[in-house]
């Protein structure tokens, strides 16, 4: 499975970015996806998962604030941040379990 994960870039502090992972296969077969990041100098995180119902769980920081969906038709899983702030900044990474990993997409937020 390939994933490749696109739409970082910059933003301003309460501003908005939109996340794209396209998977190389249908996604139907899979039933957990996600987005983690990495901050400099911190662990990775996990942000949001779906599941195959649409199921969703989403880390504390982020509630309320970032939405994560999946077309499955498309085999793209998506990540709509709102109200993104600094501490947001970090690189970005689509996620299957239990091994695939995206390529990461760098998300900036200034102040």
């Amino acid at each position: 499975v390939q994933l490749q994960a696109s739409g970082g870039g910059f933003a301003q502090s309460g501003g908005s970015l939109r996340l794209s992972c396209v998977a190389s296969g249908t996604i139907f077969r899979f039933n957990l996806m996600g987005w983690y990041r990495q901050a400099p100098r911190k662990q990775r995180e996990r942000v949001a998962l779906i599941s195959r119902d649409s199921t969703t769980n989403y880390a504390d920081s982020v509630k309320g604030r970032f939405t994560i969906s999946r077309d499955n038709y498309k085999n793209t899983v998506y990540l709509q941040m709102n109200s993104l702030k600094p501490e947001d900044t970090a690189v970005y990474y689509c996620y299957v379990p239990p091994q695939y990993w995206g390529q990461g997409t760098l998300v900036t937020v200034s102040s």
